[in-house]
């Protein structure tokens, strides 16, 4: 089974009014002027699965900062499940908060939902070091299984919307708060993955997963022989960033990576299928 674990939707009526949110959300505004945002729709994902060859996607709606937004996207990201059962699969997308954040994710849990994300710490204002800002968000995926994605990006090289600053050193800070957490950093987790060859961080990242979202632009097919050479092939989930990229854009890549066919098959969807439990 082919995964794509990293697919934005939004529903139709704030793609044809996505200037009115804009107003209010600055982070959303940022990447809905970028000239390589694009919008989707559920059945546009559907379309590009079946085009590229892929079985199933993990959607989820844009992680704004105003929780009844996030609980409007949630909405439409379980509806669409319901109506594609087979292809799609959903996460959450919540705010920084108390018992509100926590009924809500238990809510889209209840609903069919697999899992959080993805989330924003700058955009969404989630200091990652403050217990007091992620301990419901942590601490409620915790309790029911449900892996947390989180947007990463590497420190270094040219700057795009949604590239952000927040210090590698601060997702160290959450993961190490946060033990039997399963997340996902998304982005190749800006490339703190290759400090998985210090035995301490290997120790303190067992349940770090990362996904490839946005690769094409950013590394050339050496990343994943370095995930190989680092033993961490089973913890590498395909993401494509549909509808920025689509899955097919990322296939080169990999044939070109000199990866054995076994590895391919756990990026290209083994290793979500298991950690999904899908």
């Amino acid at each position: 089974m082919k995964i794509d674990c990293h697919v934005h939707v939004t529903p139709p009526d704030i793609i044809a009014n996505w200037e009115k949110y804009a107003q209010k959300e600055p982070y959303f505004s940022m990447i809905s002027h970028s000239k390589v945002n694009k919008f989707a729709e559920a059945q546009d994902v559907v379309s590009v699965l079946k085009k590229d060859g892929f079985d199933k996607a993990v959607i989820f709606g844009f992680a704004f900062c105003d929780p009844g937004l996030c609980s409007y996207v949630n909405d439409y990201v379980i509806e669409m499940v319901k109506q594609f059962p087979q292809e799609l699969t959903g996460f959450a997308v919540v705010p920084p908060g108390g018992r509100e954040t926590e009924n809500e994710i238990e809510r889209c849990y209840n609903a069919g939902l697999k899992g959080v994300g993805e989330l924003f710490p700058f955009g969404q204002k989630i200091n990652l070091e403050s217990k007091k800002d992620t301990q419901t968000i942590a601490g409620t995926c915790r309790e029911l299984g449900l892996p947390l994605m989180l947007h990463a990006n590497e420190p270094v090289g040219h700057y795009y919307p949604g590239k952000t600053d927040v210090p590698m050193k601060h997702f160290e800070t959450f993961i190490c708060d946060n033990p039997g957490l399963k997340i996902i950093l998304s982005h190749f987790g800006g490339g703190i993955f290759l400090y998985e060859s210090m035995s301490e961080v290997r120790q303190m990242f067992c349940n770090v997963y990362y996904d490839t979202a946005i690769a094409p632009y950013i590394y050339d097919s050496r990343i994943y022989a370095a995930s190989k050479a680092l033993g961490l092939c089973s913890k590498i989930l395909f993401g494509s960033d549909f509808p920025i990229l689509p899955p097919s854009r990322y296939l080169d890549a990999l044939k070109k990576s000199g990866l054995p066919g076994n590895d391919k098959k756990k990026i290209l969807g083994e290793n979500a299928k298991r950690l999904l439990g899908i």
